[in-house]
């Protein structure tokens, strides 16, 4: 097996309601789709193994479901219960909430993380961590639950511990990449410009 070829499994974090949405994000739709649908088929571009950590009762309809195992801790809840189901040294995460991410960026950061024995291969955007946008391999998941275990949530507070591999923002743009791929969408102001800016890029396709 070569590097190139090393199997990957992605998992989707759907998340849950948000206070600030009114609704799940994953349902907020994007040219007429779904957000979680949009990732979904983004992570199966890149590998035929795709999972969605979530409520199965919410998400059933959209692909094969791995629950939390502790629920409701934010994103390293979701890291650790992809870690712990995953049949594959490397799982890439995607949050449901990056429509514009693209899958040459994906193929860039698992080629990466390929290259390299860190634990964690994670890109970096004006000083924060793109941790939703990252490739996990399958040992951080005993340090992920020994954290959560402790009643702790923050998944770059381990990073100091593991070997990690940091995909810095030049490094980002000097592979051809914007970091805007990265925007956020944690308010309806940011959903409604990202609607436009979405639905502006499918019509120039």
């Amino acid at each position: 097996m070569t590097l190139e070829t090393e199997p990957l499994t992605a998992y989707v974090l759907a998340g849950g309601k948000s206070s600030r949405m009114g609704t799940d994000k994953a349902f907020l739709e994007l040219a007429g789709r779904p957000l979680i649908a949009h990732a979904v088929e983004l992570a199966g571009s890149v590998t035929g193994n795709v999972r969605i950590v979530g409520d199965p009762e919410k998400f059933a309809a959209f692909g094969m479901i791995v629950p939390d195992v502790y629920k409701d801790r934010g994103p390293l809840g979701g890291i650790h219960a992809a870690l712990l189901n995953s049949n594959t040294d490397a799982s890439l995460v995607l949050g449901v909430d990056l429509p514009f991410i693209n899958r040459a960026f994906l193929g860039f950061l698992i080629s990466t993380a390929r290259s390299c024995n860190a634990l964690v291969t994670v890109p970096s955007c004006g000083s924060h961590f793109q941790t939703l946008c990252a490739v996990y391999r399958r040992p951080l998941g005993e340090i992920a639950d020994r954290a959560l275990a402790s009643g702790h949530n923050k998944i770059d507070a381990l990073f100091s511990d593991v070997p990690v591999r940091v995909i810095d923002e030049e490094e980002i743009k000097s592979a051809g990449f914007s970091p805007s791929i990265f925007r956020n969408l944690n308010t309806p102001e940011e959903w409604e410009a990202a609607r436009r800016d979405f639905e502006l890029r499918w019509t120039h396709l």
